[in-house]
């Protein structure tokens, strides 16, 4: 029993570990940027079908991972140049926007890789299981927790610890002194939008190697994007990593012991949670 009950803590940590590393990209385009970016979870997909296909051709997960970053973040400076800059600040207007941009992606995928199911190839080291409190467990899945953990320190010190970070966050309180002072604020969101796409991108290839890819597989995740977020707070690092600890370990023990109530193991918490904090664990008034 002890050896099934840690199984499923491992379960949790390293779902917990994919989900922040999508949501972290979800957070720093609608918590810090203040975007509704709907298309994030079609973002994730098409990065994932495009990550598969480039690791196919060249055998490489590392190309496939680096190429799906540079088409979605390519794709996410096209959506926030080309559409989103018209319905910047209007929230309800992003949301239709993006939504309709996510049913595109999701009909481009289909057109070029169909309605099969996709597994992205796991590096041959990381094949296979290694005994872990005396279980076995995959390999791959560790890497992926080892990964989340390497992307929460890289955006914590990006954000709190360097001049780009200082800028995003004086830009989203007071963009137009960040403006007279010589800043071109707009190239930075723009690249911060780059990364938090990149991020999705990334997250589809490194989930599509476990969870694999379908048609639907972009609204589960985006789902639980949105959930991490709401739980951690609108803009919060740490937030969305607790946030993602929470949901990880919330999924993994609603499937085993409530399967036929498993979003509800989620959801219904986070209810709660909104009831006596609104803004979330970690959020703030803007």
């Amino acid at each position: 029993m002890m050896g099934i009950n840690l199984f499923q803590i491992l379960n949790g940590l390293t779902f917990a570990a994919l989900i922040f590393i999508v949501a972290s990209g979800f957070t720093l385009i609608f918590g810090l940027l203040r975007i509704v970016n709907l298309a994030h979870g079609a973002l994730y997909l098409v990065g994932g079908l495009a990550g598969y296909s480039a690791a196919k051709a060249s055998g490489s997960f590392v190309v496939g991972a680096l190429a799906a970053m540079a088409l979605v973040a390519a794709l996410g400076a096209v959506l926030d140049r080309g559409l989103l800059s018209f319905v910047r600040g209007v929230e309800l207007r992003q949301v239709l926007l993006t939504l309709g941009v996510a049913f595109i992606l999701n009909d481009i995928s289909l057109v070029i890789w169909g309605g099969d199911t996709f597994s992205v190839p796991v590096p041959a080291a990381l094949r296979g299981a290694m005994w872990i409190g005396g279980v076995m467990y995959p390999k791959y899945r560790i890497f992926v927790l080892v990964l989340g953990l390497l992307v929460f320190t890289a955006l914590w010190l990006l954000l709190n610890k360097t001049r780009l970070g200082a800028l995003i966050r004086a830009g989203v309180d007071d963009p137009e002194m960040v403006e007279a002072m010589g800043i071109n604020i707009r190239r930075v969101f723009l690249g911060t939008f780059m990364l938090g796409a990149a991020l999705a991108g990334l997250g589809g290839v490194v989930g599509g190697a476990f969870l694999t890819l379908y048609p639907s597989a972009d609204a589960e995740i985006l789902v639980f994007s949105l959930a991490v977020v709401i739980i951690g707070g609108r803009g919060s690092l740490v937030g969305a990593a607790l946030g993602a600890l929470l949901v990880g370990l919330l999924n993994a023990i609603g499937q085993v012991m409530f399967p036929e109530l498993a979003y509800f193991v989620i959801f219904g918490p986070m209810a709660v949670l909104l009831a006596f904090r609104p803004l979330g664990l970690f959020g703030r008034a803007a």
